[in-house]
């Protein structure tokens, strides 16, 4: 992580969003964490696999962030889990996904929160697998998100859906499509999922429509093995999702690229005009 690290500042009228897979939110600690967190100056953050098991105190400034939440792996210790830091006190928090065939596991995966004009699910999609042996219970899980996501937008709000998606939704997301196609991430069952959601609840991938299918090499996860950073080779796995009344507000979706270092992922960023 650079350091010091200086980031635009969050436009006058306009909210700033911050998601990121800190890849351990103990390591990250160690290699620039609090540096990003400062600099980005975030209105809310949205943090997945921090693999801790309890809340770390004093990671951000709680007279900054007043309200923060926390969701931990229920089944496994040190795994998975999210959390969210925010200037602005929801209205309502949901954590997990009520949707799902067993929604006490989801707890360490899912947190939705209600503003007054909208909701924001922060997520942790869970991986395929080595060899995909969780594929099923992948589509499992866009099926239960998709009825999720519905369900908020049949509540007349507007909808945030932001994290690690553990998706690449088109061949230009990664650097090497043709290989991958057996690969968690980017198999023929995960894109469709994805694009099921998009068609059927009407969600738009803000970064990709606001900066279009030319836009290429721009990724959010480089693995730390074999020089990934160094080669360019990526995967853009980590997504601003928005209805298409929140998206017409989108001032701004971006990959911070100069900020990798304190995970094997980048933050992503979201800017909104008017209040959450």
């Amino acid at each position: 992580m650079p350091n010091p690290l200086v980031l635009p500042p969050t436009p006058k009228g306009c909210v700033k969003i911050a998601s990121w897979n800190v890849s351990g939110l103990n390591a990250s600690l160690k290699k620039g964490f609090k540096t990003y967190i400062n600099a980005e100056n975030a209105d809310l953050i949205c943090i997945q696999e921090h693999k801790v098991n309890q809340p770390l105190l004093n990671i951000v400034d709680p007279k900054v962030y007043p309200f923060s939440w926390w969701g931990f792996e229920k089944e496994k210790k040190g795994y998975a889990g999210v959390a969210i830091f925010s200037k602005i006190t929801p209205i309502n928090v949901t954590a997990g996904l009520p949707t799902h065939p067993v929604p006490d596991v989801t707890k360490g995966r899912v947190v939705t929160l209600e503003f007054p004009t909208c909701f924001i699910v922060g997520c942790y999609v869970p991986n395929a697998g080595q060899g995909l042996v969780r594929l099923k219970e992948r589509m499992l899980w866009d099926v239960a998100m998709k009825s999720w996501l519905k369900q908020l937008k049949d509540k007349g709000k507007q909808i945030i859906w932001t994290g690690d998606l553990n998706v690449c939704h088109k061949a230009i997301d990664l650097r090497n499509p043709s290989t991958n196609t057996m690969s968690a991430g980017f198999t023929k069952e995960e894109r469709a999922g994805f694009d099921e959601i998009l068609q059927e609840v009407g969600m738009i991938d803000t970064f990709r429509k606001i900066h279009g299918e030319d836009a290429i090499g721009m990724y959010s996860y480089y693995s730390y093995r074999f020089q990934c950073r160094i080669k360019g080779i990526g995967w853009r796995l980590d997504y601003f999702v928005t209805d298409e009344e929140m998206a017409k507000r989108v001032e701004q979706s971006v990959i911070r690229e100069e900020c990798y270092g304190a995970s094997d992922h980048l933050p992503i960023v979201m800017v909104v005009k008017g209040s959450l």
